[in-house]
């Protein structure tokens, strides 16, 4: 059964992006070798409730949870999370 991961990104105007932009490019291949499907990525995001404002917003299919699953225990995502948690606040929900 497919499976959503959805996820709201939020800049720190003062702290910038950091190392989230080379994030953004290690993390493709990653999500994509474990079957993920990239639906949306973009910055283009219309709030229509003033406690959600994200700056980014990222939707990705996997046909399993257990792939998932697998994409972000795997030691390569493992090695780059940290340029993620480091630079944005990044809320994710599972959707399956």
């Amino acid at each position: 059964m497919d499976c959503y991961f959805m996820i709201d990104t939020y800049i720190d105007q003062e702290k910038g992006r950091g190392q989230y932009d080379d994030y953004i490019r290690k993390v493709k291949p990653i999500v994509e070798s474990f079957g993920g499907e990239y639906f949306v990525r973009t910055e283009k995001v219309v709030p229509l409730h003033p406690k959600r404002n994200p700056q980014r917003v990222i939707i990705i299919r996997f046909p399993s949870r257990q792939a998932l699953d697998a994409c972000f225990s795997s030691e390569a995502y493992q090695n780059i999370m940290h340029e993620r948690t480091d630079s944005v606040d990044a809320r994710a929900i599972i959707v399956e």
